[in-house]
């Protein structure tokens, strides 16, 4: 028979051992995972994915999910009331329709970069465009975006401009227009069409052919006095499920890091924006 002092002795181990490999909770400390969701314009798509891995890595349990597209069509789907945290607008009359559709508060986003146009043609420029004029010549085949997306209402704003310069004459806008032969929902679309060679010239940012695109396409300058410094503005949804983290987000790509992660992208810094 085991005597009493030492049967107390095997319980009081055995509890201890049992106790040593019970299951713990998690601590309160702990964060749940946290998804926020950022309607961005499709121009931002390579920089903003280097974005979302910086930005995770120092809010562990936050994961980044992106909806790219035109800013006309995402600020559609914000004011169908699509579930989002933040808005990143290639210009500043769709964030203005976010505003209006009650989506983000007035006077709250700000300008996070700028861009501008260059036109592209296909590695080889098979159809010769040498010069901006070329744009016009006819029987060329022209990839723009629709009127309806930022870009393609710069490129708009573009020949309306070059029109009043003695250098490309009156008709140069009615000529290249009467070129165009596909109109794209986003300017991804109208790079995708020249690196695979179904236009001969597209119209796109600057930010488009940086990294690998680089090698996929040939450029053309557009001079400052022609182009449009295009103003990117961000906010963050005011039903946004996750306002602080949200808030965050936007601030982080304010900051220096993340300013330098755009600039190498071909973006231009809005310091002091």
């Amino acid at each position: 028979m085991i005597p009493r002092a030492l049967l107390f002795i095997i319980l009081f181990l055995a509890g201890c051992a049992t106790a040593a490999h019970a299951p713990t909770e998690p601590s309160a400390a702990t964060p749940a995972n946290v998804t926020l969701t950022v309607f961005a314009a499709a121009s931002l798509a390579e920089a903003f994915e280097e974005i979302k891995a910086d930005f995770e890595a120092v809010h562990p349990g936050v994961v980044i999910v992106y909806n790219f597209g035109g800013s006309n069509a995402l600020a559609q789907q914000l004011g169908q009331e699509a579930p989002a945290d933040l808005f990143a607008s290639a210009n500043a009359s769709q964030m203005q329709v976010a505003i209006e559709a009650g989506r983000i508060i007035g006077g709250t986003s700000r300008v996070f970069v700028h861009n501008r146009l260059v036109v592209v043609v296909p590695t080889g420029n098979p159809g010769g465009v040498a010069t901006l004029q070329d744009l016009a010549r006819p029987g060329l085949m022209i990839v723009l975006a629709a009127a309806e997306v930022p870009v393609g209402q710069y490129a708009l704003d573009f020949l309306d401009k070059a029109a009043t310069d003695p250098a490309f004459g009156p008709a140069f806008k009615d000529d290249v227009l009467a070129n165009v032969v596909s109109y794209e929902e986003n300017v991804r679309a109208v790079l995708t069409k020249i690196v695979l060679g179904e236009g001969d010239a597209g119209i796109v940012y600057a930010s488009d052919i940086s990294g690998d695109s680089a090698d996929q396409v040939e450029r053309l300058d557009i001079p400052d006095d022609l182009n449009t410094v295009a103003s990117y503005p961000i906010g963050v949804i005011q039903d946004s499920t996750n306002p602080d983290l949200a808030q965050a987000f936007m601030e982080y790509v304010l900051s220096p890091e993340a300013q330098a992660v755009l600039a190498s992208h071909g973006f231009i810094p809005a310091a002091g924006d």
